[in-house]
């Protein structure tokens, strides 16, 4: 059984990508971890709990919290990492397009925060980061996506709101705002195209995203921060 001082991270979508990384770097902070996804396998690491649910329904984000307070007692970090990218032409975007990127990356978002965020007020801190895009500050038209726009600027403000509602209780609200990282979401054909799109002419490595999370993992006077890790693209084209 783990310590009662150990500290807890919840990750959504930790499946692949981003999400195993930062489960991982938590892993190794000596963290006990909970994460989630749809397909995520059981973890034979009694330090890492695995919670597997659709993160657009209020139940799952229920039994992921439920599972960090059973095993840990606690939870100290949230990651919003779950998301879901659809770029298309505005007027080409379907009900089912709107339904199931404003149900993972808003609705995915919202109850899980509110659950942590009453844990962390019952603890006297914690911090919570959710990964954005830069194209929330750095639309492109070469990438049409209001859809992540609509619902990843969302969840921008709302850090910048979090932040300054909960800075004088001990929580911590920060993002991450990624450019294009080489993830199994980006087919190989289309990573020379991806690259071109980046100031510094390149994508991102799922390490650089998150060396982010961990540098605000252990910053105590950084809250409301938007930290972009995008290779120039917020900066201008």
């Amino acid at each position: 059984m783990s310590s009662q001082n150990q500290k807890v991270a919840v990750v959504t979508g930790a499946s692949q990508g981003i999400g195993a990384g930062v489960a991982e770097a938590y892993r190794k902070l000596g963290y006990g971890v909970v994460a989630t996804s749809r397909t995520i396998a059981p973890s034979s690491d009694p330090d890492l709990v695995t919670v597997r649910g659709d993160i657009s329904d209020p139940a799952t984000a229920e039994r992921v919290i439920a599972a960090a307070v059973e095993r840990f007692g606690r939870v100290d970090t949230l990651v919003n990492n779950a998301g879901i990218f659809v770029a298309k032409p505005f007027t080409d975007y379907t009900p089912e397009d709107y339904a199931a990127v404003t149900g993972v990356n808003l609705g995915g978002f919202f109850r899980i925060t509110q659950l942590a965020v009453e844990r962390m007020l019952a603890q006297g801190g914690g911090h919570i980061v959710s990964i954005t895009t830069s194209l929330v500050d750095s639309a492109d038209s070469r990438v049409p996506s209001v859809l992540a726009s609509l619902t990843k600027g969302g969840l921008q403000s709302a850090t910048k709101s979090l932040a300054i509602e909960y800075a004088g209780r001990g929580i911590r609200v920060n993002a991450v705002s990624p450019g294009t990282i080489k993830t199994p979401m980006h087919p190989e054909e289309n990573h020379e195209f991806l690259s071109a799109l980046h100031p510094v002419g390149r994508m991102g490595e799922e390490s650089d995203i998150v060396d982010a999370v961990v540098y605000l993992e252990n910053a105590p006077f950084v809250t409301g921060e938007i930290l972009h890790v995008d290779g120039g693209m917020s900066a201008g084209h």
